[in-house]
């Protein structure tokens, strides 16, 4: 027997096996999506919370430019690993050019939160996120995000950890459709 007709017979014996792991992932995918925004540019919903500081902050202070809204709870440990992405995006993209907002949910104090952004050196607005938001944005994993492109409409979403280059990217394209002239009414 030809030694690549036998490479193929062994990789056609664990194909149905492999196929299943797709199934099954790409099933927990949209099962865990299925309450987030659609990312099809319809307007984000409203944000206006308390920020760690005590002052009011939220996304109508950001159009004008891509806009990033990453709802963490202070106990997940994706969240705490995938924080320094957060932060060195900040550093590769300047506020002139991306305003990124941290929602913190699912907590039980002030200084939980504090102790999470300055463990993690976080130097960006702390907004301090309610039941009403993660009802409002579909909010059920940790952490999730979503980025809207300059006219504050959700042009990217996902969950879990994030890579720095992920989130470059997203951001970077965020305002790619409305450049070649979607908008919101159109069908694509």
């Amino acid at each position: 027997m030809h030694p690549l007709l036998s490479r193929f017979r062994g990789i056609r014996k664990w194909l149905p096996e492999v196929l299943v792991v797709v199934i099954v992932v790409g099933g927990v995918h949209l099962y865990r999506t299925q309450d987030m925004l659609n990312a099809d540019y319809e307007a984000a919903p409203s944000l206006r919370l308390m920020t760690l500081d005590g002052a009011t902050g939220g996304i109508d202070a950001t159009s004008g430019r891509p806009t990033l809204v990453y709802f963490f709870a202070p106990w997940c440990h994706f969240c705490a690993a995938s924080a320094h992405n957060i932060r060195n995006l900040r550093r590769i993209r300047g506020e002139a050019d991306l305003s990124i907002l941290l929602v913190a949910l699912d907590w039980q104090t002030v200084d939980e939160v504090r102790e999470y952004a300055d463990r993690h050196e976080l130097d960006l607005p702390v907004l301090l996120g309610t039941r009403d938001t993660s009802r409002d944005w579909g909010i059920s994993v940790f952490p999730t995000y979503y980025i809207l492109d300059s006219a504050q409409r959700v042009a990217h979403r996902d969950y879990g950890y994030s890579t720095l280059a992920g989130l470059w990217v997203r951001s970077v394209f965020a305002d790619s459709k409305k450049e070649r002239g979607h908008s919101p009414d159109e069908s694509t």
